[in-house]
């Protein structure tokens, strides 16, 4: 017989009780699903922002821990993988004080490897000539002027260049890398901003592939070499010595006028003055100390004056000394056969003007003492 229910539904009872249940199941899922969109604590957020907040909070780390490495290899990777090395995002605010390591990735997008044969071992000079995708006239002015100096066995010439997004531009570079076999490319976009990673990556390069050379000029695209004079220069100095030549700048001060284009702020370079430094447009250096160099800058704080980073501050604190050769003009001088003999770099050179300072300094050897 079956029992009627008190409410005399005509269900049985042990029915009636599953039904129920699976009701309030059903209900109590639908209030879960319910409270877990409109709950903002569940959401999962994104890769990326959390990736920004630890670049930031390495920042800050870099503030109060000035010129030091401050995160494992294992954190910089994860900031790297926040923003490509080399490129500067727009969260990336580098005058809040980066670690170099944090922004520049290591390694050359393409070079050819007979620029410098057994690793330099039979080269007096390495000549590393910084220029930008866009100078190809520059680069062809010092290949059939000064530049001639690197058919020589024991000379090496090499224009040390940055990426680029022009297609047209890349398209010549190939060219122009297939045709004379002397451009080195590093992985950092090529802007002012990024010069010190192109110096970074110059004396990377040197350290992988041309440590056994005895000395490396670091130039310009802009700057006019007496070679002749530049190797008699060396024939005097050893590259046992922990020296950096040049032009040696003195007690210069940061710039802090944020709408400088040379702005340095406290949190890059806190000292009221920068240690003593050879300016930029030339400079020579032992090749034994670009690993030194290139290791010690990846622990310092970023910024772009490249000159006053590598030879000031990064050459500072390895202790090796920068003395000053007044044959390193690194300024526009007066054009005369006999002042061009005299000097081992001019500044401010076009690409035009280099054919009539060849003609010049080959005038000079026969009219000047």
């Amino acid at each position: 017989m079956v029992r009627i229910s008190p409410r005399g539904m005509g269900i049985p009872c042990a029915t009636n009780c599953k039904l129920q249940c699976a009701l309030f199941i059903i209900g109590l899922l639908s209030l879960v699903y319910v409270l877990y969109n409109a709950s903002p604590q569940l959401i999962v957020a994104p890769q990326a922002p959390q990736a920004h907040v630890m670049l930031n909070i390495s920042n800050t780390m870099a503030v109060t821990t000035h010129n030091a490495s401050l995160l494992t290899g294992k954190n910089a990777t994860t900031v790297s993988e926040a923003a490509p090395a080399g490129v500067q995002q727009p969260h990336q605010d580098l005058t809040r004080g980066v670690p170099a390591e944090f922004i520049y990735e290591a390694g050359h997008v393409g070079f050819n490897s007979d620029i410098c044969p057994d690793l330099g071992k039979n080269l007096q000079l390495l000549i590393a000539i910084t220029s930008a995708p866009s100078h190809q006239s520059s680069r062809m002015a010092i290949r059939q002027t000064w530049g001639h100096y690197g058919s020589r066995r024991d000379v090496a010439i090499t224009f040390m260049l940055g990426t680029t997004s022009n297609q047209t531009l890349i398209d010549q570079i190939k060219e122009e890398e297939f045709l004379y076999g002397d451009i080195i490319t590093g992985k950092f976009i090529d802007t002012y901003d990024n010069l010190t990673l192109k110096t970074i990556s110059m004396l990377e390069w040197v350290d992988n592939y041309c440590p056994k050379a005895s000395f490396v000029l670091k130039t310009d695209d802009d700057m006019f070499i007496n070679v002749s004079r530049l190797l008699a220069f060396i024939g005097k100095h050893k590259p046992e010595q922990r020296n950096i030549y040049g032009r040696l700048a003195k007690k210069w001060k940061p710039i802090r006028n944020k709408k400088s284009k040379y702005y340095i702020s406290p949190q890059q370079y806190k000292p009221a003055v920068f240690p003593d430094f050879t300016t930029g447009p030339a400079y020579l250096l032992p090749a034994r100390l670009a690993k030194e160099l290139y290791t010690a800058a990846l622990n310092h704080t970023y910024f772009k004056l490249e000159d006053v980073f590598v030879t000031g501050i990064v050459a500072n604190s390895l202790k090796i000394k920068r003395v000053h050769a007044p044959e390193f003009l690194n300024k526009r001088v007066s054009l005369t056969p006999c002042a061009v003999q005299r000097g081992i770099s001019i500044h401010m050179v076009k690409g035009a003007e280099q054919y009539d300072l060849w003609k010049k300094l080959l005038d000079g050897l026969a009219k000047c003492k």
